[in-house]
């Protein structure tokens, strides 16, 4: 975006301009950092008054600070300083509000170039004023311009999703998970470190040597852990899935074997996990510099989902995303564009699931689409295109065209943006906890965390 100023003799009285932000938690910590105000009041996860719930509050220095903005910026733009700034606090702002900072040319000094503006910030979804005032500033004598695209920009690097989907599922009891294969370091370290946070009370069905070989690599103590003996991958398989039947085990565990191993006992008609719909898989992601958890599905299992078979996906997703607290997910069913194009099935695709759940076919959330991945997730890019919906630019679920093009989304936002991804299979009787080699501990507690809250949502523990 070109950003160009105004000097002194360009302005007049009446002369406004105003800039959009969406407070995020992210801004608070930064905020807090950077002032080295860590008043709790004003942190995500800090409860500042003693009522029980974080406030998140933003410090009333943040809202002047967007007022300074929309002065450096546009209004007079770049070149200006300050003399002198009053505000009047007449309302809190929170992480999550939309806020609209606006300035507006009163008056003008000849003898000291000066420039006096009134100054305010909104919240846009009531349109409550938060803060007034007054600001005295020294107008730019120079034109200037340049692009916001070279200014450079920072991401938060903590993972405080994922940090409260621990912290929800902490209360949750141990949820016995059958662990097929645990063979080698990192399928036995995912189990046994969600074990040591309580998420999960893991069964372990395998080759017994190899997973002796595997905790002594890790230096792990398997005292009071079930193994059952299987040394073949597909009657593991099988077996994991018997422990469920019998009751003994609430969520199946990959471990070092094969997926498609893994699901062909699952999906065998006779003595599987079938529940009615289709298996899909979901990505539930913590994308730094996102105010909310990101889910992206199918990205794993179905390669080329027809239209029934993207109903269960949606279905599935928002299945879960409520078990995550999330009180109405919004879906954004992706497209290259946000048109519906009868060339492009993605588009025709992405339209008969709005209306299907428009009709009630598809419950739980709010679905919309076709949208293309800027106006899904970002708001500024929605209202440039003239996209009015509750979805546009604040989705929680990505709902991809296709496989490739869910892996490709996933795997950008894991090495590209340092997203760390839990993986879980939908649509079985039981959770279906997927973990890459690739992942981290945070990545794989994470994993684990989803399974429980979502297991408890299916047996009413919550």
């Amino acid at each position: 975006m070109k950003i160009e100023n105004h000097t002194f003799e360009e302005l007049q009285p009446g002369d406004s301009q105003s800039l959009r932000r969406l407070c995020t938690q992210d801004d608070l910590l930064v905020f807090a950092n950077v002032s080295g105000n860590h008043n709790p009041m004003h942190l995500y996860d800090l409860d500042g008054d003693g009522d029980g719930q974080p406030e998140a509050v933003a410090p009333g220095m943040f809202l002047g600070s967007l007022v300074s903005a929309v002065l450096g910026n546009l209004l007079p733009g770049a070149g200006t300083l300050y003399r002198a700034q009053s505000l009047v606090f007449h309302n809190h702002a929170h992480a999550g509000d939309e806020l609209e900072s606006r300035v507006t040319v009163t008056d003008k000094n000849e003898k000291d170039l000066t420039v006096t503006l009134a100054t305010e910030v909104r919240r846009l979804r009531d349109d409550a004023l938060i803060l007034s005032g007054v600001a005295v500033v020294e107008a730019p004598r120079r034109k200037l311009n340049y692009s916001s695209h070279d200014l450079p920009g920072m991401i938060v690097q903590r993972h405080r999703h994922f940090e409260k989907l621990l912290k929800r599922a902490e209360p949750l009891a141990a949820l016995v998970t059958a662990v097929v294969c645990p063979e080698e370091p990192n399928s036995l370290g995912g189990a046994l470190l969600a074990r040591s946070h309580t998420l999960i009370e893991p069964v372990l069905i395998g080759d017994p040597g190899r997973i002796a070989v595997a905790a002594e690599t890790l230096g792990a103590d398997l005292a009071g852990i079930e193994i059952i003996a299987e040394a073949d991958p597909a009657a593991a398989a099988r077996r994991a899935v018997a422990l469920v039947h019998e009751g003994r085990a609430g969520a199946l565990m990959k471990g070092h074997l094969h997926t498609d191993q893994l699901l062909r006992a699952v999906l065998d008609k006779a003595v599987g996990l079938r529940a009615g719909r289709r298996l899909t898989h979901v990505f539930v992601m913590d994308v730094p510099g996102l105010a909310h958890l990101l889910m992206v599905t199918d990205a794993a299992i179905n390669i080329a989902p027809d239209l029934r078979t993207k109903m269960d996906i949606v279905q599935n997703a928002i299945d879960l995303a409520l078990s995550l607290g999330i009180e109405m997910p919004k879906v954004g069913v992706l497209s290259a564009v946000e048109t519906v194009n009868p060339d492009m099935p993605s588009s025709m695709d992405a339209a008969l699931l709005s209306k299907m759940a428009e009709r009630g076919q598809i419950t739980g959330g709010l679905v919309d689409g076709p949208l293309a991945m800027d106006n899904a997730v970002d708001i500024a890019s929605a209202r440039i295109k003239g996209i009015s919906s509750p979805v546009a630019g604040r989705a929680d679920i990505l709902v991809v065209p296709n496989l490739d093009a869910g892996n490709m989304l996933a795997k950008q936002l894991t090495y590209l943006s340092h997203a760390e991804a839990a993986g879980l299979v939908l649509g079985a009787r039981v959770p279906i906890i997927l973990n890459s080699r690739a992942d981290d501990d945070m990545a794989r507690l994470a994993s684990c965390a989803v399974a429980a809250l979502h297991h408890a949502r299916g047996t009413g523990q919550r």
